[in-house]
């Protein structure tokens, strides 16, 4: 079958609080799959947060004490991939019986990343994508991804892959994307403003794929306390005012966009229309000049250091037998 119904989630997250976050999440995918959607796409750093407005105690050439305190929480905050987390999570997944496309902050070793996790119908954890590109600010406090995880996941739904919030203004990244097929475009993002909808109609329309782009919403409430954004503490307060948006590969709105409010917004889609669409435009087939141009992408995973053969329990001072 070619026609599917998919949804992305406006929800905002308890900031610093991953537990109530994933209590949120629950509810929203019981509400989610009471409308029977088969993919739902949540928003960047959705589970860990986005803590709009901190400073993390950092201006040019200094870093000061209280920023430590901030990454501390932050980094207390993200989850494991995997873990305990992703596998509720998966269990949410696996309530529903659809995809699961959702933006977490995940921890390894002391480094955090802003990341999109796949889950299958059954719970799975398909796999992730790390964000290669962390915009401004967020290269304080998030680490880069690598080639080795940019998937496209082939499903019985359709090929869905993501790219977060600013890493759809990489051109490259958005061809390697289109030459893997994809046809389901994931864009979880924090990005509110009116030009985010002129970037995701463009997209559409030239991979010719369906955009599902959701965005989180979030007012200063959903933070706590001892938050000290520059916004201020009226708990009134957007600080993410959504946008979250379904666009067809002909760059059509079909659904949304929702500003001010949480909102499941829900589209019914024909994948045929993609092959429709690639009629007159195929940026990675019949509309490439390879002749001209090439990309190589490096998927290999680029770990900071390397072993040339495997650790032993063994004790380096273990004594020499007489």
């Amino acid at each position: 079958m070619s026609q599917h119904r998919v949804a992305v989630i406006q929800a905002g997250t308890s900031l610093f609080n991953t537990p109530q976050t994933l209590d949120r999440m629950e509810a929203h995918c019981e509400a989610a799959a009471a409308q029977g959607v088969e993919l739902a796409v949540f928003p960047e750093a959705y589970v860990g947060g986005y803590p709009k407005g901190l400073s993390f105690g950092a201006i040019l050439g200094s870093r000061f004490p209280e920023g430590r305190e901030d990454y501390l929480r932050y980094w207390k905050s993200a989850i494991d991939v995997p873990g305990a987390e992703t596998a509720r999570i998966g269990s949410f997944a696996a309530k529903m019986k659809a995809h699961l496309v959702v933006g977490v902050i995940e921890r390894d070793g002391a480094t955090l990343y802003c990341t999109a996790l796949f889950f299958g119908p059954d719970g799975a954890l398909l796999g992730k994508h790390r964000k290669l590109m962390p915009t401004g600010t967020e290269r304080l406090v998030w680490g880069q991804g690598d080639g080795s995880t940019i998937p496209v996941f082939e499903t019985d739904i359709g090929r869905i892959g993501a790219a977060i919030c600013w890493e759809n203004y990489m051109p490259d990244l958005r061809q390697s994307m289109y030459a893997r097929g994809i046809n389901l475009w994931c864009a979880p993002t924090v990005d509110e403003r009116d030009i985010w909808q002129a970037s995701m109609r463009h997209i559409a329309y030239e991979g010719r794929t369906f955009v599902l782009s959701a965005c989180q919403y979030m007012t200063r409430a959903d933070a706590p306390e001892q938050y000290a954004c520059h916004q201020g503490n009226n708990p009134e307060t957007v600080l993410i005012r959504g946008g979250s948006v379904i666009i067809n590969p002909l760059g059509e709105i079909i659904a949304g966009p929702i500003y001010d409010r949480e909102a499941i917004v829900t589209a019914d889609i024909d994948l045929d229309d993609v092959i429709r669409g690639k009629y007159d435009l195929d940026v990675a087939g019949h509309y490439a000049r390879p002749d001209i141009f090439n990309l190589q992408v490096n998927n290999e995973c680029k770990s900071p250091v390397s072993f040339s053969a495997p650790e032993t329990n063994a004790s380096i001072f273990e004594t020499i037998p007489e």
